[in-house]
């Protein structure tokens, strides 16, 4: 309120000084700036004495530890307590910060001393977070329900994003400032709060699918939306909902229904506030000042003729906004039965300073004394001016010398990491260890930015730190953030990726420079060419176009010139001639805050003492714990063909760890090894009696030699002798395993003694074990350290954050509840790990898929949105179960054998089979066996030409290709079986292809359930299941027909409530939410996700689609609370004697035990004479006749 009370006079001193021809004209300009300055100081003032809670909220985003949106007039001090009011209001600070660089870029004072550009830095991190936190926002309440529910509000993402960018490389101190006083702000924070506000828009909240305070942020004085379409939907929106006047729908405040003795609402009152709510003023001014900058004379007209007819005059003859307008009390009934006829009567405050201020601002424009350019200094208004195409500078940098020779004989010609010196090349993680000591001050207890993950926008700046080029490479090639960067497909996927987000969102002067390293995991085999994958994407890249972006490579002294270029000039000496300010001084406390296993391959540092400085060996120290050193013994060697031999991660390895867990008592095994998803351990333990048929060797060895485990003299294990084993392990398995007994028996800090003392520790060991894993391409190993480990999924919250803030709620888990978690707010890194866990059981392998899933999933959601059309509830359990179930039926494999399959898929293979269920494609699998040195299982996930039917159009699955290769020891020849499943509305065609060119692979065949498959298939109808795989996918996926959920809303309207399986969805959701409102969404999917098989809830949805029909029609109640199952169970006898009498036996009727539907009815089509809702149809009427009245209608 201050802030914008405070903007006609800014604005009026703005026109004095044009304007000034006599002296007092002038003093009265500078009067006026001046007051400007004092209340602004004055508000810097309130909120520095609350240094702690800004220092707080950047680790926490909670509501205890925001800054008060209330202070002291006189004092500066709090008025009211941390809990008693809705403080937490991003747009309020962010407004603050927007025209604190708005008036100092007009010439304005206001920032007097660093302590002053540290804390406005400081605030810059106290903001950058707004596009994931839920916040009061500007109408203080939070959730519409006034009872104190925080949301995403669009208003306060909006103004976030605009104050970042106004402030970004903008001196605080003027034209009087210096390198100090520049504040700076990461680029990648604020396109995160454009893609959620693009997302959101025109909705406002959860709550609020409209609201009018959004016309600050698409206008004046944020101008944050750059999509000039998106901008005019949303105003219109406004315009045609409320009028342009009302602050959104079913608004209480100030209403005669309003009960002023309580704070907070009745969920069913809100009805009584549809057509009364209060009608504002303040939006007319707002709709003035953007017809100004839009150009809109029509509309400024319209609007201030409007706004004069309600404005009161004061003393002195001024005309006074008054805070809002109000029906009287005596006249609401005729309100409600004829809405906008009865007179409002002015209530509340006279003049609202908020809206006064505005509209005198809007006045000095309108006559001409203000031109648009002086109060947006900054240019904000030109945000949706069409920005010239972006061409991204891709350098490839090779590694070794090796590499670089390697690229060459591919007519790759590229430069070594040393080649490029002076130029110096970090990872992006060294980026952020940089970044964390901005804004930081002793004085005031400010530790600076936290230690956050670099995005692609950041990476892409050439830095210039102390007469040093810096350039940063991708996070997402760092491997030892998470197992993602060990992926070469996933590489190739995540730079395409990367490319077409630098095209839509770069801003900057200067075009974007990737730097790209191929290192040795880039290779292929045999280590002495390009990866098949990286060499078509090298080649694309020099064609000039790749992910939908132009593409210029070359050398990075050569892109000096035409890149962004960043002075970071907060690692420049201080004033006292040493290498840092005080603040940034680099202590070797710093660097112990890095963990050991971070590292990087190619380091080159210089060493003459020119060059070597203070940077240089900060840098230096960052790095020199990451370098790998080896501790663990090689593994056995075989045929020298590779490095190490590969382990199989079979049953048998999992059984053999289970079985030493149990000598040495360890409880909940099955926490720490990847057992069967969803399964439980007493299944698994079966695998027990049969080793054999998991021996790789053909050769069968009893389970017991493995679990010998050395023992001391009073019979406990011995961990020394442990380690004397681990120096002789033959496979990485057997490594693994006796590294995670010492490090569930001693924990990961305990020291080996591992060839010296103390030795490495356990978590050192696994560490180096987890980066050999990954030469091998061992995927289900590599999850299971990952999880032992706990690696740390950089970009999970981000992507748990895009869900969300694209209007998707989450759960994790399996259903039904309490073991399914429901994640509606974005939560911090460490929480949203421990509901994971916790949701999966305490299963690692789960979990960290779990998080693998969720980051995929964000991917889908940024580059292709529309593939969660409809959906507002994303089931990740139910989705890891789905691809589960996907390849067991595809198989025709056990469970167990699919859980496997899905284990070992590599990280690009994962995301591919993800993509396909979402999107609705056709698939296969095909199976291969060819022989190397090796025992690895591999599945990789492929694309296919087009074959059988076309793409018909639909929401559910239909095809996905998929290609699974199981490498094993001995035998030669290849064995290639394809099997096509489409579950189209049409046909499934088949098509099985056999080659053998030895008898061993016949025999294998013959010992498997693909033989049983190739039998089956003859006599089967290739249709039957597709069906009911449709409604167990939709129903996993909770995808539903568009519109169902405001159908839902007009039933609910006609009968007391819907029942699904006991749980009420009563009528009174109605009186509280509007049809068209999220929040109505999520409610009504809440109450369908109780029922926990996919396939039957989605023969619900069916029935209550069923309902929807029949509201259509003129009857004015169809019942009291409708028990949707009982419409179902209906249909299904109705089916059930209909086919008894056609002749169909008990093994086709056969019914599911647990929801009592006959499985030929989960498999019928929708439509057709025996279609489910032909059944449904004839059910609900009768269900409904009972319920109307006996003149009322005929049923035929």
């Amino acid at each position: 309120d201050n802030v914008y009370g405070i903007l006609a006079v800014w604005g009026l001193g703005l026109a004095y000084r044009k304007n000034a021809d006599r002296d007092e004209d002038k003093a009265k300009a500078y009067e006026l700036e001046q007051s400007v300055v004092k209340l602004m100081r004055g508000l810097l003032q309130c909120m520095m004495r609350q240094v702690d809670k800004v220092e707080a909220f950047k680790y926490s985003q909670s509501t205890r530890d925001c800054l008060h949106a209330k202070y002291n007039t006189h004092t500066c001090a709090t008025v009211v307590g941390d809990h008693e009011w809705g403080h937490l209001q991003m747009d309020a600070t962010s407004l603050y910060l927007l025209m604190l660089a708005q008036m100092t870029a007009s010439g304005l004072h206001i920032i007097h001393s660093l302590d002053e550009v540290n804390f406005i830095q400081n605030l810059v991190f106290y903001i950058e977070a707004a596009y994931k936190t839920a916040d009061f926002g500007i109408w203080e309440r939070g959730d519409k329900t006034n009872q104190g529910i925080t949301e995403l509000n669009a208003s306060s993402v909006g103004m976030a994003k605009a104050a970042l960018e106004a402030l970004d490389e903008l001196d605080l101190f003027g034209a009087k400032g210096g390198p100090q006083s520049v504040i700076r702000v990461l680029s990648d924070e604020v396109q995160h709060c454009q893609s959620i506000l693009h997302s959101m828009l025109p909705r406002a909240s959860t709550s609020k699918e409209v609201d009018a305070s959004v016309l600050s942020v698409i206008s004046y004085p944020a101008f944050a939306v750059e999509d000039s379409e998106l901008v005019e939907i949303t105003k219109q929106e406004i315009i045609t909902k409320l009028q342009g006047a009302c602050r959104f729908l079913r608004d209480g405040y100030r209403t005669p229904k309003e009960d002023p003795n309580r704070l907070y609402y009745e969920p069913a009152e809100l009805k009584l506030f549809e057509n009364i709510e209060c009608e504002w003023p303040l939006f007319w001014a707002y709709l003035i000042i953007d017809g100004i900058f839009s150009g809109n004379m029509e509309q400024v007209q319209e609007y201030r003729e409007a706004l004069e007819g309600v404005l009161i005059k004061g003393k002195n003859g001024l005309r006074l906004v008054p805070e809002l307008y109000s029906v009287p009390p005596d006249k609401v009934d005729e309100e409600y039965r004829n809405p906008h006829t009865v007179d409002r009567i002015p209530m509340g405050k006279l003049p609202l300073m908020w809206g006064q201020s505005l509209y005198i601002l809007g006045c000095l424009m309108a006559e001409g004394f203000l031109a648009p350019g002086e109060i947006d200094p900054l240019n904000r208004r030109f945000a949706t001016v069409p920005k010239p195409d972006v061409v991204v500078q891709v350098c490839i940098l090779a590694e070794t010398e090796g590499i670089k020779a390697a690229l060459r004989k591919e007519d790759i010609d590229v430069e070594t990491v040393a080649d490029v010196y002076p130029i110096r090349v970090q990872p992006a993680r060294i980026l952020s260890h940089i970044y964390a000591r901005l804004g930081r001050n002793k004085q005031m207890c400010l530790t600076g930015r936290p230690y956050r993950h670099m995005g692609v926008l950041g990476t892409s700046k050439l830095y210039n730190i102390r007469k040093n080029i810096f350039t940063f490479t991708p996070q997402f090639i760092d491997q030892q953030q998470f197992y993602l960067a060990l992926d070469n497909k996933m590489i190739v996927e995540m730079l395409r990726t990367d490319l077409s987000y630098l095209c839509s969102r770069w801003r900057m002067t200067g075009r974007p420079t990737i730097t790209f390293p191929i290192s040795h995991t880039m290779l292929d085999e045999t280590g002495s060419s390009v990866h098949p994958t990286v060499l078509a994407m090298l080649r694309k890249l020099q064609d000039g176009y790749f992910g939908g972006a132009r593409i210029q490579t070359g050398k990075l002294s050569e892109f000096l010139t035409t890149s962004c270029r960043t002075h970071l000039s907060f690692m420049d000496p201080g004033p006292e001639g040493k290498v840092f300010d005080k603040s940034y001084e680099l202590s070797i406390d710093s660097f112990e805050e890095l963990d050991a296993e971070e590292w990087l391959h190619g380091l080159q540092i210089a060493e003459d003492a020119d060059t070597y400085d203070e940077v240089a060996q900060y840098l230096d120290h960052l790095l020199q714990r990451t370098v790998p050193q080896s501790n663990l013994p090689p593994t056995a060697q075989r045929g020298g063909l590779s490095r190490f031999r590969a382990a199989v991660h079979t049953p048998r390895d999992l059984m053999s760890l289970a079985s030493k867990a149990k000598d040495l008592h360890v409880q909940n095994v099955g926490m720490y090894v990847p057992s069967k998803i969803f399964q439980a351990s007493q299944q698994s333990v079966k695998l027990l009696s049969s080793p054999h048929q998991h021996d790789v060797d053909g050769k069968s060895h009893a389970l017991h030699a493995e679990m010998n485990l050395p023992r001391d003299e009073d019979g406990n294990v011995d961990c020394k002798a442990l380690v004397d084993q681990l120096r002789i392990c033959p496979t990485l398995q057997e490594q693994a395993d006796i590294l995670y007994m010492l490090h569930i028996l001693k924990g990961p800090e305990w020291h080996t003694g591992l060839d010296s003392e103390p030795g490495p520790t356990v978590k050192e060991l696994l560490t180096e074990l987890y980066v050999r894993v990954g030469d091998t391409r061992q995927w289900a190993l590599i999850r299971y350290i990952s999880g032992i480990l706990k690696k740390k999924v950089e970009a999970l919250d981000e992507a748990c954050t895009d869900l969300l803030s694209h209007q998707k709620h989450l759960t994790v888990g399996l259903p039904p509840e309490p073991r399914e978690k429901t994640i509606s707010a974005p939560i911090p890194y460490e929480e949203l790990v421990c509901l994971i866990d916790e949701a999966s059981e305490k299963n690692l392998s789960v979990s960290i898929l779990t998080q693998e899933i969720m980051v995929y999933l964000a991917m889908c959601m940024r580059t292709q949105p529309t593939l969660f059309a409809e959906m507002f509830r994303i089931r990740i359990g139910l989705i890891i179960q789905v691809m589960a179930t996907e390849l067991a039926h595809s198989l025709r494999c056990s469970a167990g054998e699919a859980t496997e399959n899905l284990m070992n898929l590599s990280p690009s293979d994962m995301k591919n089979l993800l993509y396909h269920i979402l999107s609705g494609k056709e698939f296969g699998v095909e199976r291969s066996v060819r022989s190397i040195d090796s025992s690895v299982t591999t599945i990789s996930i492929c694309e296919v030409g087009a074959v059988g039917a076309t793409k018909p159009e639909r929401a559910g699955i239909v095809r996905l290709k998929s290609e699974i290769k199981q490498v094993r020891a001995g035998g030669a020849g290849c064995l290639c079986q394809v099997l096509w499943v489409t579950s189209s509305y049409r046909t499934v065609s088949v098509v099985l292809v056999l080659s053998a060119q030895s008898t061993g692979h016949a025999e294998l065949l013959g010992k498997g359930s693909f033989s049983r498959m190739l039998e089956d298939q003859g006599s089967k109808d290739s249709r039957h299941g597709q069906w009911q795989r449709r409604r167990r996918l939709d129903g996993a996926l909770n995808r539903v027909p568009v519109g169902f959920y405001q159908n839902v809303w007009k039933v609910l309207q006609k009968c007391h409530g819907l029942s699904v399986e006991g749980f009420i969805l009563p009528s009174s959701t109605t009186r509280e939410m509007t049809p068209g409102e999220m929040k109505f969404a999520v409610h009504v999917e809440s109450v369908l996700n109780r029922v926990p098989q996919p396939e039957y809830r989605q023969l619900l949805v069916e029935a209550i689609l069923v309902l929807t029909m029949l509201v259509d029609m003129e009857v004015h109640t169809i019942g009291g609370v409708i028990a949707v199952e009982k419409i179902l169970h209906t249909a299904n006898d109705l089916f059930y004697e209909e086919q008894k009498a056609l002749g169909a036996d008990d093994h086709m009727l056969e019914r599911d035990p647990t929801t009592g539907i006959c499985s030929l009815l989960y498999d019928s089509a929708p439509s057709g004479r025996f279609g489910t809702m032909t059944y449904l149809s004839k059910s609900a009427a009768m269900y409904v006749y009972d319920f109307l009245p006996a003149d009322g209608c005929s049923m035929q």
